[in-house]
């Protein structure tokens, strides 16, 4: 073999070589690649369809009702704490069982008529208290209703241990006769249904009327004073 014709083989051989070892490494770096993108699921992030990768709600300062930490909604008004029926801050009617209910004589000398004050001492929670109680007398011809007087009563808040007084007025028998004999006292506080009976301090009788109406009279809640009920 000429020395021409040897070197021309071994030329050929080296670029075949050459080649061959070239798309070797282009093969191995296409597996490569291929690797790297068919990282198991779990590596990456899970998100669901528009939610935010930055942190969610937790840069917004909501909480899942839409509230912020200053316990405001969407709309800007503020939520009480815990709710409750508590938190309009209303105050309860003043109910009989937590009053006092005392009655005593508060006629004054030289006026036509008699007086007698009911007290009313809140013995329970700040209450309620407003309007006409129900009075009635005992009397040996029956149960007397009083009239309402022509006074207005405006609403009033009666404090723990405190007290409020209202007034009877009737008609004192100068007739000389024995008129119709009081034997006892019936309260029953605004807005309620349950009465108290008491002991009648006034007069012991009223003068009979002609027409049978009633000749006693009651004043709102506060109107008890000088003379009493007006």
């Amino acid at each position: 073999m000429s020395g021409n014709r040897r070197k021309a083989i071994l030329v050929s051989a080296a670029l075949v070589g050459g080649t061959l070892l070239m798309t070797a490494c282009q093969d191995t770096d296409a597996d490569a690649a291929k690797g790297s993108s068919s990282a198991p699921a779990a590596d990456k992030p899970a998100t669901s369809p528009g939610a935010s990768t930055t942190g969610g709600n937790q840069g917004s300062g909501k909480d899942s009702a839409g509230k912020d930490s200053a316990g405001k909604d969407s709309s800007g008004k503020g939520t009480a704490a815990g709710g409750g029926s508590g938190a309009n801050g209303k105050v309860g009617k003043c109910r009989t069982d937590d009053l006092e209910i005392t009655a005593s004589d508060s006629t004054i000398t030289g006026d036509t008529d008699g007086t007698v004050a009911v007290t009313l001492k809140n013995l329970g929670h700040d209450c309620a208290i407003s309007g006409f109680a129900g009075v009635d007398l005992k009397t040996s011809a029956g149960s007397l209703s009083a009239k309402r007087t022509a006074e207005k009563s405006g609403q009033s808040i009666l404090k723990s241990d405190k007290s409020v007084s209202f007034g009877i007025t009737y008609p004192i028998n100068n007739s000389g006769g024995s008129g119709v004999r009081i034997t006892g006292l019936r309260v029953t506080p605004p807005n309620e249904t349950k009465s108290v009976t008491l002991n009648w301090p006034g007069a012991a009788t009223l003068p009979v009327t002609e027409d049978g109406g009633s000749p006693v009279k009651v004043g709102p809640i506060g109107s008890a004073g000088q003379g009493g009920a007006q």
